[in-house]
């Protein structure tokens, strides 16, 4: 993990893209164990499929986790001070989600400098399952 300082980052920098495995069963159950998250759409295929679904799909939760590795892989936890995001698109078992990160801001907010991340959760085919944006204090 590197410590970043804030104004030793440009506008525009982007974090190194992180690309997880493909989503599968053991992930989504795995995930469910470990959130406490059991709705049925993410773990049993009767349930989905009569909530007019294919097959199970991803907790949009497991999505923002993947952003908070992202994040976490270049800073510490104590320096991010928001994350918010809107969800765009279903992952699906078999999609192989990438996040990425991009500078759009710097500024100093209560006399730390701060960065405004623009972020995002992709499949392989670059669909758009989530964004939104992060702030980081990185004094």
């Amino acid at each position: 993990m590197n410590v970043v300082h804030a104004y030793d980052v440009p506008v525009g920098f982007e974090l190194p893209p992180l690309q997880l495995p493909a989503i599968n069963r053991t992930t989504l159950a795995l995930y469910a164990g470990a959130s406490g998250d059991h709705n049925q759409v993410h773990i049993d295929l009767d349930f989905a499929r009569k909530a007019r679904q294919p097959d199970v799909f991803a907790h949009g939760m497991l999505s923002v986790a993947y952003l908070g590795r992202l994040l976490t892989a270049w800073v510490p936890q104590s320096c991010i001070r928001s994350l918010s995001v809107r969800f765009t698109g279903i992952t699906q078992l078999g999609h192989v989600p990438t996040c990425s990160a991009r500078v759009v801001e710097k500024f100093v907010a209560d006399g730390e400098p701060r960065v405004r991340l623009a972020i995002r959760c992709t499949n392989q085919y670059g669909e758009e399952k989530l964004f939104g944006e992060a702030v980081v204090a990185c004094a």
